[in-house]
C-alpha cells in the first residue's frame, strides 16, 4: 500500500500562489497515474488535475484550467500542484491520489478511480 503525504498548503492573498507537493512511497510511484482533488467545506470531494505516469498527458477541471499546473518527478516519487491566481473560491483542502491506472496515456476525473489517498493540505485564500 502506497503512503501519500501532501504539503505547501497555506494561507495566501487572492491573486497569490502556492505549490503543493505529493510525496509517494514505495517502488511502483512511476507506473501510475496520479491526481489532485479538493473538498470545501459543506461540498463535495471534486476533481482538480490529474497527469499519466510518464507525464505526457494532463487533464484539469474548467475551474482550474489556465491557472493550476500538475507535474511529476517520477526520479524522486513527487507529484507537485503549482497553483496561480488564486481565488478565494479555490479554498479547500488539496488531497493527492493514485490512479488504478497504469496505462502510459490514460488519466481518470472520477475518484473512483483512485485507490489510495493522502491526509490531505489545507489551502485558504483570503480576498
Amino acid at each position: 500500500q502506497v503512503q501519500l503525504v501532501e504539503s505547501g498548503g497555506g494561507l495566501v492573498q487572492a491573486g497569490g500562489s502556492l505549490r503543493l507537493t505529493c510525496a509517494a512511497s514505495g517502488r511502483t510511484f512511476s507506473i501510475y497515474a496520479m491526481g489532485w482533488f479538493r473538498q470545501a467545506p459543506g461540498k463535495e470531494r471534486e476533481f482538480v488535475a490529474a497527469i499519466s505516469r510518464g507525464g505526457s498527458r494532463t487533464l484539469y477541471a474548467d475551474s482550474v484550467k489556465g491557472r493550476f499546473t500538475i507535474s511529476r518527478d517520477n526520479n524522486k516519487n513527487m507529484v507537485y500542484l503549482q497553483m496561480n491566481s488564486l481565488k478565494p473560491e479555490d479554498t479547500a483542502v488539496y488531497y493527492c491520489a493514485r490512479d488504478t491506472s497504469v496505462s502510459y496515456y490514460t488519466v481518470h476525473e472520477e475518484g473512483s478511480n483512485y485507490d489510495s489517498w493522502g491526509q490531505g493540505t489545507q489551502v485558504t485564500v483570503s480576498s
